[in-house]
């Protein structure tokens, strides 16, 4: 498992220090973070689904939902390749291997919901801002 109850957090913080301390190969200058309004549409796009999946009664969820995720997974893909920033910080966080790991597991996706938090109060944190 990429995150757990015990490790989002820790793995939220280690996500943004790594994609803040990034440097370009070539020249060594930094490179810029992600900006807080892509971050914050992905945890927009993230949320959608999160209000359904409160209202769920069981702790498996529908196909409709499932199949919602994965166009969420779909959504960030697409995200990634429009700019270099946010294909980094996707792939530091290990994003897509969390949306995987969901299947149709209401707790699962619940714990994911709280790591896209958990990296958007991290960038904020260590100064991530719109450029």
């Amino acid at each position: 498992m990429v995150i757990t109850e015990t490790t989002y957090v820790e793995k939220a913080e280690q996500t943004i220090l790594a994609h803040k301390n990034r440097k370009n190969e070539r020249t060594g200058k930094p490179m810029p973070m992600v900006t807080t309004t892509k971050i914050r549409n992905l945890l927009t796009m993230a949320t959608d689904i999160y209000n359904e999946v409160l209202n769920c009664q069981v702790d498996s969820l529908s196909d409709e939902i499932c199949g919602r995720i994965q166009y969420l997974k779909v959504r960030f893909i697409y995200e990634a390749g429009r700019e270099p920033s946010v294909k980094d910080f996707i792939i530091k966080a290990d994003i897509l291997k969390c949306v995987d790991e969901i299947k149709d597991n209401k707790k699962q996706y619940l714990l994911f919901h709280k790591y896209m938090e958990a990296l958007v109060a991290y960038h904020r944190f260590y100064g991530g801002k719109d450029n």
